[in-house]
C-alpha cells in the first residue's frame, strides 16, 4: 500500500438554474414550479426522475486524506450557492498538489463524470488529472482517467469485474465487512435535506460515506497483499484514533464509532 490515498465521494443536487437555462423557462417561475414541471414531464415520458449527470450541481465533495503524516477527513462545501466551481477546482487542485491514488466507490460511474461536466461549465482547470501521456509519458500507462489504471481506482468496479450487473452497494458491503455503512441519511434524501438548509447534516453524511470507502479499501489491500494482517489492523486503529479526535468537536463520528461498535 503506498501513500498517498486521497478516498473521496460527492453529494450533489439538481442544477434548477441550469434547467431554466436549458428549457427557457419563464423568469418569475419559483425553483420549485421548475423543477415540478421537469418532473411531470419525465413522468409522462415514464422516465426516471434521476437528474442527467450534467446537470447535478456540486454541493459536497468529501475526502479522506492518508499519508505518511497520518489521516485527514475533509470536505469541499459550496455554501453560498454560487462557489460550486471554485469547490470543484479546489479538490482538482488538491490532486495536482499530492498526486494522490483516487479511491472511490462508483467514482467512474458517477462522481467523475459530474466532476467533468461542473468542472467544464465552470472553467476548472485540471491538467494533470487529464495527463494521459501526452506531457508525462509515465501516464499513458497509470492516469486517472482509464477504467483499468490504479491512479483512480473505482473499488466498486473493480470488485464486479467491471460488469455492471455485479454491482453492490457500498452500504451493504461496509456492514458485511463489519464497518457502520450510511449514517443519517440516503442520496435520494439530499436534496429534501438541502431544501430545508440541512448542509452540514448533508455534509457529515458524505464524510461518512467516504470513509466507508476508505475503511473498504483497506479491506482490499489486505486481500491483495498490500497490507499484511498486522498492517490491516494498524491501519484500523489510526482510523479510530483519529475519528476519536474528531468526535470531541464533530458528533457524527462520535455515532460512526458507536455504531462500529
Amino acid at each position: 500500500m503506498t501513500w498517498p490515498v486521497l478516498a473521496f465521494d460527492i453529494e450533489s443536487i439538481p442544477d434548477i438554474s441550469g434547467l431554466r437555462q436549458l428549457r427557457g423557462e419563464p423568469p418569475d417561475a419559483t425553483d420549485s414550479d421548475v423543477y415540478a414541471r421537469w418532473l411531470a414531464e419525465r413522468k409522462e415520458r415514464g422516465q426516471s426522475d434521476f437528474t442527467p449527470l450534467h446537470l447535478q450541481r456540486v454541493l459536497v465533495i468529501s475526502c479522506v486524506f492518508r499519508n505518511a503524516d497520518g489521516l485527514k477527513v475533509h470536505s469541499f462545501v459550496d455554501r453560498d450557492d454560487a462557489s460550486e466551481g471554485k469547490v470543484i477546482q479546489t479538490f482538482f487542485n488538491t490532486l495536482e498538489k499530492h498526486v494522490p491514488q483516487l479511491v472511490s466507490w462508483n467514482g467512474g460511474g458517477f462522481d467523475l463524470p459530474v466532476l467533468h461536466y461542473r468542472g467544464l461549465r465552470h472553467g476548472v482547470v485540471a491538467d494533470k488529472y487529464w495527463d494521459m501521456g501526452e506531457d508525462d509519458r509515465d501516464y499513458k500507462w497509470n492516469n486517472y482517467i482509464s477504467r483499468y489504471h490504479m491512479r483512480h481506482l473505482d473499488l466498486m468496479d473493480l470488485l464486479a469485474l467491471y460488469q455492471p450487473k455485479n454491482n453492490a452497494p457500498l452500504d451493504a458491503m461496509a456492514k458485511l465487512c463489519g464497518f457502520p455503512g450510511k449514517l443519517g441519511m440516503d442520496g435520494s434524501q439530499v436534496y429534501p435535506a438541502y431544501l430545508e438548509g440541512k448542509l452540514d447534516e448533508i455534509r457529515r453524511y458524505c464524510e461518512t460515506d467516504v470513509m466507508n470507502t476508505y475503511l473498504l479499501y483497506c479491506r482490499f489491500q489486505k486481500m491483495r497483499g498490500g497490507l499484511t494482517e498486522t498492517e490491516y489492523g494498524q491501519e484500523i486503529e489510526l482510523v479510530k484514533s483519529a475519528l476519536g479526535n474528531l468526535a470531541a468537536t464533530e458528533l457524527h463520528w462520535q455515532e460512526y464509532l458507536a455504531a462500529w461498535g
